[in-house]
């Protein structure tokens, strides 16, 4: 067998770094082949015949066209329950992405003979899949796997692949015709591709920690971030990987498109470098926007404090998506519903991940009525805890805040953060704890020209500080407006919300370029939807791990200064 190693969409420079150490790690595939069945579109392979396929599963290799009219061809793994009788049909779970080639996710791992992915055994193995009545499908997005064309990071391309997927999935003799998507990162984007394409076959879409938007998850309302590289490197690198020696043919030879043409990486990179985000590039991978009118049920996860995979444009796609929507939001990083850390507990703090999504497939797949009445939302709070939602975000009041102007110089705190590259706006302390929630904005009257950070701070009436809520931008002269990331954070009673306005500091993913200015606000407006913890609709669940790990990477202590606005009481 092998170790197993699962790697997420690389969405920031942590998560690049350890992808890019991992891809020189690549090496050819081992010559110690062991005698194990292939499979190919007319020869089932069963766990008996090749240990790489689950228990309970029969494995066959597809092609298929891509539905663009290109030359593109698609190749697909598909694992059917192995005592499925001739004739008989079943629903589709299909993933659709980058990490389904058979040598690995992100690099070559060490198997000893060929098979298909385990990305998704953990789903598989949790769910009883095959016991359940499902087939699943792994499909290779262009440039990956056993496909060929130049990889095309969700845009058009990749979205005529998606079509394709689901259609030749809900045409195959042994499904139903009803397809369901489940991914997370990279695949759970392509989920969100399926949605978008309002394909009738698609009946749900689970999707854990997403991007709603590349273009903002590359660059910060004008300001690169070191993705804008590392990312393009590192899924080139799984383009081009070697598979495994005892792949059959076709898939070898599909294998090699990316490294044959050298033009796909060339195309790659100044897709990614396009600095414009009203360009066709970048428009063509705005999901968010693009949901607008859309209806398939969706079930997601996002956390708010991801340093991979950022909420950002969440709420704009749950705004614009019409049809039913589920989501477990909290305060953890790039994690699986299902994932637990070392010492056993889950990374999100709350059980029943596979349970809900089974029952939502179940659903919308198989008409079959919720045994288990589940809440819309299932939100964890900063304070660990978990409520049900009808909706996110449960807004109970919202207010235009005026903020007080000041200037620094965008130096890019080189010398650390002092008085002259950075200024602050406190609050009065709060009557009653109140929830942050949504997406906060700010607005900014500039003299000036350079970057900026905006930083929000929870602040304890000793001057102990956690930075909840940031973002960057590249600020220009007269009028500036952009979003924060969203959030869900409660300031309790006493406390204050700080607001930092400066240079963009040491220690992000940002790519630093300092205009060297004195840049000057003469007036903010942030505005900021709160929400009455005290009305919560408690449910069962711990704090995500994570927050303990944020908490202590991001307290600090913090002078209180003279306030200057107040809070909008969650009462009105």
């Amino acid at each position: 067998m092998k170790k197993r190693i699962i790697f997420p969409l690389a969405g920031t420079a942590a998560a690049a770094a350890v992808a890019i150490t991992a891809a020189t790690l690549i090496a050819p595939a081992s010559a110690d082949v062991e005698n194990a069945a292939v499979a190919t579109s007319d020869k089932p392979v069963t766990h008996d015949q090749n240990d790489r396929v689950p228990e309970g599963a029969s494995w066959t290799q597809h092609y298929f066209p891509s539905s663009d009219g290109s030359d593109v061809e698609l190749h697909a793994d598909v694992l059917l329950p192995a005592d499925l009788p001739e004739g008989e049909q079943v629903p589709v779970i299909l993933s659709a992405g980058a990490y389904f080639g058979h040598a690995g996710q992100l690099g070559v791992e060490d198997w000893a003979h060929t098979g298909p992915s385990d990305r998704f055994h953990d789903f598989i193995e949790g769910t009883d899949l095959f016991d359940e009545g499902y087939a699943f499908v792994m499909v290779d997005t262009r440039g990956f796997g056993g496909s060929t064309g130049c990889l095309d990071t969700s845009g058009p391309g990749d979205q005529a692949d998606v079509k394709a997927a689901i259609d030749w999935a809900a045409e195959q003799p042994w499904s139903t015709g009803a397809v369901g998507m489940y991914g997370k990162s990279w695949d759970a984007i392509t989920g969100l591709l399926g949605n978008n394409l309002k394909q009738d076959n698609l009946k749900a879409v689970v999707a854990q920690e997403p991007i709603w938007d590349l273009q903002r998850n590359i660059r910060s309302n004008g300001v690169p971030r070191t993705t804008v590289v590392n990312v393009f490197n590192t899924y080139n690198g799984i383009a081009t990987m070697p598979q495994m020696e005892d792949d059959d043919p076709r898939y070898l030879e599909n294998a090699k498109w990316e490294e044959s043409n050298p033009e796909c990486i060339v195309e790659q990179m100044f897709g990614y470098q396009n600095a414009d985000p009203e360009s066709e590039y970048w428009k063509a991978r705005d999901y968010a926007a693009n949901a607008k009118g859309t209806d398939t049920p969706l079930l997601f996860t996002q956390g708010f404090l991801e340093w991979n995979t950022e909420p950002e444009a969440m709420q704009e796609f749950l705004t614009n998506h019409e049809g039913p929507q589920r989501g477990w939001l909290g305060q953890w990083d790039h994690v699986r519903g299902n994932d637990t850390v070392e010492d056993g507990r889950l990374a999100m703090g709350r059980e029943g991940w596979f349970d809900e999504t089974m029952s939502f497939y179940d659903q919308y797949l198989k008409d079959i009525e919720p045994s288990v009445e589940y809440p819309n939302f299932a939100v964890q709070d900063s304070n660990g805890t978990w409520r049900a939602e009808e909706t996110w975000p449960a807004v109970d009041n919202s207010a235009t805040i005026a903020l007080e102007g000041g200037s620094y110089t965008d130096d890019g705190a080189e010398a650390g953060v002092t008085e002259e590259n950075a200024f602050t706006t406190w609050s009065e302390p709060l009557e009653q704890d109140t929830r942050v929630t949504g997406t906060p904005r700010i607005s900014l009257d500039v003299e000036g020209h350079g970057t900026t950070q905006i930083k929000m701070y929870d602040v304890a009436p000793d001057g102990t500080a956690v930075m909840f809520d940031e973002q960057a931008a590249l600020l220009k002269a007269g009028s500036n407006s952009f979003e924060l990331k969203s959030t869900d954070w409660t300031i309790p009673a006493g406390h204050s919300l700080a607001v930092e306005v400066g240079t963009i500091q040491p220690g992000g993913d940002w790519l630093k370029t300092p205009s060297h200015e004195t840049i000057t606000i003469h007036g903010a407006e942030l505005e900021l939807a709160v929400n009455d913890p005290a009305g919560d609709d408690g449910l069962p669940g711990e704090p995500a791990p994570y927050l303990e790990t944020y908490l202590a990477a991001y307290t600090s202590e913090r002078p209180i200064g003279t306030p200057s606005f107040t809070v909008p009481s969650p009462q009105g």
